[in-house]
């Protein structure tokens, strides 16, 4: 712990880490991507046991924040989510509305931040490139791999910077 003796922070990712994305990914596989389907069908995923079991059991000795690609106008869909699924009430770190960097790079400057002033414990993502960049930059991570990946939305995160 810090000097100020808050506890150390878990970071967890949403978007197939906690939520399950396959039924909205086929709004991703179309072209034009359907970014608005995409994201306002978010509130109907179906939470991922591994990731919630994780989150519940981090928070007994950390302060649980989410930090996702999501952009900052699925905030009260997110939140409403969250509370929905039982998962500990956390500060949620979201993208700019016109933030199109990769995630790997949103990530980690999120990551740097909240490092500044707290022990960052642990990361928990399903993106192997923030993962990657996150090793890197000397964070401990859990690479949430319980679900399969998705192509579409891979490189919606690498390319596009949409979440």
């Amino acid at each position: 712990m810090t000097a100020d003796s808050r506890p150390p922070l878990a970071v967890f990712d949403l978007d197939n880490t906690l939520a399950d994305t396959a039924h909205r990914q086929h709004f991703l596989e179309a072209r034009p991507r359907d970014w608005a389907g995409f994201f306002d069908a978010a509130p109907q995923d179906p939470p991922i046991a591994e990731g919630v079991a994780l989150a519940l059991t981090s928070a007994q000795e950390c302060e649980v924040v989410y930090l996702t690609g999501r952009p900052e106008r699925c905030r009260r869909d997110t939140l409403d989510w969250l509370t929905a699924q039982g998962l500990p009430e956390g500060k949620v770190h979201m993208r700019r509305n016109d933030d199109r960097r990769p995630a790997r790079v949103t990530k980690l400057e999120a990551l740097r931040r909240l490092a500044r002033t707290r022990e960052v414990r642990m990361l928990v993502d399903d993106d192997e490139l923030v993962c990657d960049a996150a090793e890197q930059a000397g964070f401990r991570v859990v690479r949430a791999r319980w679900t399969a990946p998705s192509a579409a939305l891979g490189e919606a995160q690498e390319r596009e910077g949409r979440t």
